[in-house]
C-alpha cells in the first residue's frame, strides 16, 4: 500500500528557502516526483528522481534552485528549494510511478504517468 504524504510548505518571502518532505511508505523502487499546481494552471513536474537517488530530472524553471533528494531508509523524498520566487506559489504534490528509470532522460513529466498522489502542501511566496 502506497502512501504519500507532504509537509513543509508555508509563507516565504522571495529569497528565501524551504524543504518539502514527503513521508513515501511502501514506494519501494518507484520514482518519486514533485509537482505543482497554481491557481489556474494545470499541474507540472518540478522534479524526480530514481530509486538509487543517482539519477534526477528538474524543471527548466527551478534548476539550479531546487534540489531533490532520496533517503529510502527513511521512506523520504525531500525537495529543498532556494531563492524562491513569486512564481513558485503553488501547492506542491509528492507522486510516485511504477516506470522504471535508470539514465538521463528517461523520466516521463506527465501527471498521468505517475500513481500514487499525496495530498499537497501549500506553498505561497509573497512580498
Amino acid at each position: 500500500q502506497v502512501h504519500l504524504v507532504e509537509s513543509g510548505g508555508g509563507l516565504v518571502q522571495p529569497g528565501d528557502s524551504l524543504r518539502l518532505t514527503c513521508a513515501a511508505s511502501g514506494v519501494g523502487h518507484y520514482v518519486v516526483g514533485w509537482f505543482r499546481q497554481a491557481p489556474g494552471k494545470g499541474r507540472e513536474i518540478v522534479s524526480a528522481i530514481n530509486y538509487s537517488g543517482g539519477t534526477t530530472y528538474y524543471a527548466t524553471s527551478v534548476k539550479g534552485r531546487f534540489t531533490i533528494s532520496r533517503d529510502n531508509a527513511k521512506n523520504t523524498v525531500y525537495l529543498q528549494m532556494n531563492s524562491l520566487k513569486l512564481e513558485d506559489t503553488a501547492v506542491y504534490y509528492c507522486a510516485a510511478a511504477t516506470y522504471s528509470c535508470s539514465g538521463s532522460g528517461c523520466f516521463e513529466d506527465s501527471p498521468d504517468e505517475y500513481d500514487y498522489w499525496g495530498q499537497g502542501t501549500q506553498v505561497t511566496v509573497s512580498s
